[in-house]
C-alpha cells in the first residue's frame, strides 16, 4: 500500500497534512501520536470510509478512490462494534461473505471455536472482550491484505488483551497481512509492531523500524549534585528529573553524547533499557498525552 502525499481537512481545519508511507504485507505497523493527531482519520482513509482533500492509497500502482473494488483487500476495525449489536453471528457471517469475495467461512468457524464463542448469540449480548475478539476474527477471516485497527484491546481486562495480542501475532504469521494498529498501549505496540509512525499535529514525525531503536537512541541515568551541566542539556532530552537524578535520551550520534557526558564526570552513570514510552516522550510533548 502506498499512501502518497494525503491530506485531509475538515471545516477548514487541516487534520492531516501530506502523509506518505509505504504500508508491507506480513508486517505490523503501529500508529501513534496524542489524542487528536489524526490516527483515526489516517485508518478512514486508508479503507476509503474518508476522501482525501489531497494525494492519494494506491494497492499495486491503483488509486483505492477511482477504483472501489480494491476495498475487498483492505478491512477497518474500529474502536466500537455497536454497529454490529442487533445482530446474530450467523447473519453478520453471511453479510461479509457476500461483501467479501474471499471470506474464508471455515476459517470463521474455526476461530469461533478456537476463542469459544457461540456460533448463533446476538453481538449485542457479548461482553466487550467477547465483541472485541469477534471483529478480530470477522476481519481476518475475510482474507483481506490490509487490516486496520483502532485500539483494538481499548478497556479489556489483561486475559483478554493477552489473547487478542497472540491472536494478531499469529494471524500475521499465518496468513502474510499487514496490518496497521493505532493505539495509545505503546508497551502492546512495542511487543506487536515491526515499525512505528508517529503523528504530531497531522504531520509524520518519525517512521523507524524497532530494530534500529538501540543503534540510534539511547537511554541514561545520571546524578549530578550542582544540576545538569549545559554541555549535558544540549545533547539530551530530558525525560525525568527526581532531585538530583536525571533520565536523559540521547539520539544521533551516540559514541560522542556518552563521551561529552562522561567529561563532566556525574557522581553515578548508568545505561538504562530503552522503552517506546520514552520516545513518546521526547517527541511528542509529555508523557500527560499518553492515553
Amino acid at each position: 500500500m502506498q499512501i502518497e502525499q494525503l491530506s485531509k481537512t475538515i471545516h477548514q481545519k487541516k487534520i492531516l497534512t501530506d502523509v506518505s508511507l509505504t504500508i508491507e504485507p506480513g508486517k505490523v505497523t503501529g500508529l501513534v501520536g496524542r489524542n487528536g493527531a489524526g490516527k483515526t482519520t489516517l485508518l478512514r482513509l486508508l479503507v476509503g470510509i474518508l476522501q482525501p482533500t489531497a494525494g492519494d492509497v494506491k494497492l499495486d500502482g491503483k488509486s483505492i478512490y477511482q477504483h472501489p473494488e480494491l476495498k475487498q483487500d483492505i478491512v477497518f476495525v474500529p474502536d466500537s462494534t455497536e454497529a454490529l449489536k442487533g445482530y446474530r453471528v450467523n447473519e453478520i457471517e453471511k453479510l461479509y461473505g457476500d461483501i467479501y469475495p474471499r471470506f474464508d467461512r471455515v476459517l470463521f468457524y474455526e476461530l469461533i471455536d478456537k476463542f469459544s464463542l457461540p456460533h448463533n448469540g446476538r453481538i449485542g449480548a457479548f461482553s466487550k472482550g467477547m465483541k472485541a475478539l469477534f471483529a478480530l476474527i470477522l476481519a481476518f477471516s475475510t482474507k483481506a491484505a490490509y487490516i486496520l485497527l483502532d485500539e483494538p484491546t481499548d478497556g479489556l481486562d489483561v486475559i483478554v488483551k493477552k489473547r487478542i495480542l497472540q491472536f494478531i501475532i499469529e494471524a500475521v504469521a499465518d496468513f502474510h497481512v499487514a496490518v496497521v494498529i493505532s493505539s495509545h498501549r505503546l508497551d502492546e505496540l512495542e511487543f506487536l509492531a515491526d515499525s512505528i509512525i508517529m503523528l504530531k499535529d497531522g504531520v509524520v514525525t518519525e517512521h523507524y523500524s524497532l530494530e534500529s531503536l538501540k543503534e540510534s537512541y539511547k537511554k541514561v541515568q545520571v546524578v549530578f549534585p550542582e544540576g545538569l551541566p549545559a554541555s549535558v542539556k544540549e545533547c539530551s532530552v530530558l525525560l525525568q528529573q527526581t532531585g538530583k537524578v536525571y533520565i536523559l535520551l540521547l539520539e544521533g550520534d551516540l559514541a560522542s553524547q556518552t563521551a561529552a557526558i562522561r567529561a563532566t564526570e556525574p557522581l553515578y552513570y548508568e545505561e538504562l533499557p530503552l522503552a517506546l514510552e520514552d520516545l513518546f516522550v521526547a517527541k511528542l510533548g509529555g508523557d500527560d498525552f499518553v492515553g
